[in-house]
């Protein structure tokens, strides 16, 4: 630990002299704008007849900033700003040549992205490190996420107000956004906020257009922004929110899996609350008793046949997301979802002034274990209780740099997981940005653990290492990465799934963009070389690799990626030449499409051979009328072998959305899942030669806010083999009602 302590110091005195060469000096100083204080209250229904609108802050939004570069915008967008004591309010008057071309959908909130939208962002501590962005599509349908140059939080849901509505010259939306929502600077004098205007205008290409020019070579957007002068006296209030749930769940399975009658288990039934009190304008505490899924998230399915590592899944629960922007690191050493079955948790997150800190402390009755490895990794799951916390404090450096300290501790019978490190992240310039971090670890795992899964029967330590370095310029990125990772290194509260390696690459790509009415909006041509060695120096992988990307007309992205190389798998060379390519398209409104194929070698990690794979999948989005949405999805994997097919796999997924209005929907998703093996190709002849399933779930949902809701649904699985033919296994009824009480 004193290794680490004196590499903050020496980084932090360091980091403090170069930041001041990153401030952006071809940006001319711009003098704050002022945003008017009200008292008389807004009804936001997407009118804007309020008297003091016409005395509000008005910004024009008339720069294309992408794909056209600074140039006139195609349309006309006013923003209008003024605030009260608790809240900011602001009025999009969205003008538009031809209104019958804009593209709006009933939809769920976060879900707008698609359609034509409008967008403020606050960078409300005007120090370039995280900005809160609030967007409607033209019917006042939310989406908000927190931004930061190390990584975002898109499932950041704030309770706000919107409304929107088209006329005949374009469309109209309000937006109230309360104090509380946002972190922000504590003081009673008048404050300067960051803060930029964006809408998106989809038709044969997405429009981008901003209150303020772009300079390409300056990688600091916010540095750039737009300041406004304000907000003296503003209060989140009493910020005190409650969020109780009530959800149950009953199944019924099969008593011997796929035969026998159903058996009905015990219905288990989910009270929970969370609590939020925000002590101070910038620092928020939260608690949580039961949080749980409710069975309302179904992840993607994935192709798990022929993998060397674990899958990744997504967190989607609320008490988790809260804040998750300020546990993102290089490594992923903070991962929540291996927090299974939460029993309470404690968590703090928030900003003082350069510092920035973020805590959680929760007590889980299952413990999830990852053992990473140089060639793959294992995971096992033991029903024993586990404390893991979580400490992370960031300061920033000068202009738009900062340092940071994470801690984390996971505590369990005759087990610990204890880790410590620093990390940095610092622009030398406007065009040179330097980002590392150092980690070490210590674990112990109870015996019988460490027996079965080849571990330490002792505690056993490890470090990690990470460093990236950036040049990007309007036209050329060039860039080294370097990353080191012990095999005895663990990070049971993240998700990293590889250890005891090394690797580096170097790469760098030339870029090329053009205004609307090109045969292109972008194109770039990559290139890198990459290699990764054991901790014997004996080499894993070696590959020079190319990509060339495309953006043009009727939003048309697509691209190809080719590797040529060479892969090391248990003491075995093998060659590694493939290639993938994608065309994706949103033609009108209406329609997209997308396909991608793989192509080429592949290891037959079962048996250490080598393979030739063909890989393609497919997607279909159809909006039909405002409010139905479909989706199809399709991925099929191909391994040849000598011999031949050695499998088949298959995926399919549909998804279909009734949305009746805002606050209300109703979503079927039904997926599908088929192996076929040749049990020829295989040693193991008890492997099964065929296998299959089908998850369906059917979700009512009506939800006022993201905390106010109610979810009422039905899931089912089948299963089937070469001995058994496509059965139901089990059927779930499930139910959860939440409610947000602000004071």
């Amino acid at each position: 630990m004193k290794k680490f302590i004196l590499i903050f110091i020496v980084v932090l005195c360091t980091g403090q002299v170069f930041s001041k060469q990153a401030r952006p000096d071809s940006v001319e100083e711009m003098q704050p704008l002022f945003i008017p204080h009200v008292e008389a209250p807004i009804r936001v229904d997407g009118v804007m007849d309020e008297p003091f609108w016409k005395d509000a802050l008005v910004v024009p939004a008339n720069i294309e900033v992408r794909p056209g570069e600074n140039i006139e915008a195609p349309v006309i967008t006013e923003a209008y700003l003024v605030y009260n004591t608790n809240s900011i309010y602001a009025g999009f008057k969205c003008y538009d040549t031809d209104p019958s071309e804009i593209r709006a959908h009933l939809c769920d909130r976060d879900q707008t992205w698609d359609d034509d939208w409008i967008l403020i962002l606050f960078d409300t501590f005007n120090d370039q490190q995280r900005t809160y962005d609030f967007a409607c599509n033209p019917f006042g349908i939310q989406s908000d996420i927190i931004e930061s140059p190390t990584g975002g939080s898109g499932s950041w849901d704030a309770i706000w107000e919107s409304h929107g509505r088209i006329t005949d010259e374009g469309y109209v939306v309000e937006m109230c956004i309360p104090f509380r929502a946002l972190g922000f600077q504590r003081t009673d004098e008048a404050q300067i906020w960051g803060f930029d205007v964006v809408r998106s205008l989809p038709r044969n290409i997405r429009h981008h257009i901003g209150s303020f020019p772009r300079d390409r070579n300056n990688n600091c957007y916010m540095c750039q922004s737009l300041k406004m002068i304000g907000f003296a006296g503003a209060t989140p209030g009493r910020n005190i929110e409650f969020d109780p749930t009530f959800s149950t769940v009953r199944t019924e399975a099969r008593e011997n899996d796929t035969s026998g009658p159903f058996v009905r288990e015990p219905a288990k039934t989910h009270p929970g609350l969370t609590a939020k009190w925000g002590f101070t304008p910038n620092l928020t505490l939260s608690s949580t008793l039961n949080p749980d899924f409710s069975n309302i998230e179904a992840d993607v399915v994935q192709l798990d046949i022929n993998t060397q590592f674990a899958l990744y899944y997504p967190e989607k629960r609320p008490f988790f997301l809260e804040g998750e922007d300020f546990f993102s690191m290089p490594f992923s050493l903070v991962h929540t979802r291996t927090l299974a079955e939460p029993e309470y948790g404690v968590k703090l997150t928030g900003k003082e002034g350069k510092n920035s800190i973020g805590f959680y402390t929760v007590q889980d009755r299952l413990t999830n274990f990852l053992f990473p490895g140089v060639e793959g990794s294992d995971s096992e799951s033991l029903r024993k209780y586990s404390q893991g916390s979580v400490m992370r404090y960031k300061r920033d450096v000068g202009e738009s740099s900062n340092i940071g300290v994470v801690l984390t501790d996971r505590e369990g019978d005759a087990y610990h997981n204890r880790l410590g490190g620093v990390d940095g992240n610092f622009k030398f310039t406007k065009k040179d940005y330097i980002q590392f971090q150092v980690v070490s670890s210590a674990t112990l795992y109870p015996d019988s653990l460490a027996a079965s899964y080849g571990q330490p029967d002792r505690e056993f330590q490890g470090q990690a290492y990470h460093l990236y370095a950036n040049h990007n310029t309007r036209n050329w990125d060039v860039y080294q990465y370097y990353r080191h990772v012990d095999r005895d290194f663990r990070a049971d509260q993240g998700f990293m799934t590889m250890a005891g390696y090394t690797y580096a690459e170097t790469g760098g790509s030339i870029k090329w963009q053009r205004d609307p009415g090109s045969w292109f909006t972008w194109l770039s041509l990559y290139s890198s070389y990459d290699q990764r060695y054991d901790e014997n120096k004996n080499p894993l992988h070696r590959a020079l690799t190319s990509r060339l990307n495309y953006q043009g007309p009727l939003q048309i992205s697509s691209g190809i990626y080719a590797e040529r190389g060479r892969d090391m798998y248990e003491g075995k060379t093998f060659r590694s030449n493939w290639a993938n390519a994608w065309f994706f398209t949103r033609p009108s409104g209406w329609m997209a499409t997308e396909i991608w194929t793989r192509f080429g070698d592949r290891i037959d990690y079962e048996h250490a051979r080598p393979g030739t794979q063909i890989q393609w999948g497919s997607y279909l989005e159809f909006r039909l009328g405002l409010r139905i949405r479909a989706e199809i999805n399709h991925t099929s994997d191909h391994l040849n072998v000598d011999g031949g097919r050695l499998y088949t796999a298959n995926i399919e997924r549909l998804k279909l959305v009734y949305q009746f209005n805002k606050q209300m929907f109703l979503r079927a998703i039904i997926q599908y899942r088929r192996y076929n093996r040749n049990l020829d190709l295989y040693e193991d002849k008890e492997t099964d030669p065929k296998s299959e399933g089908v998850f369906t779930q059917f979700l009512y949902s009506f939800k006022l806010n993201p905390q106010t809701v109610l979810f009422l649904g039905y899931s089912d699985d089948y299963f089937g083999d070469h001995e058994t033919s496509l059965i139901q296994t089990n059927r779930t009824v499930f139910f959860k009602i939440g409610y947000a009480y602000m004071l």
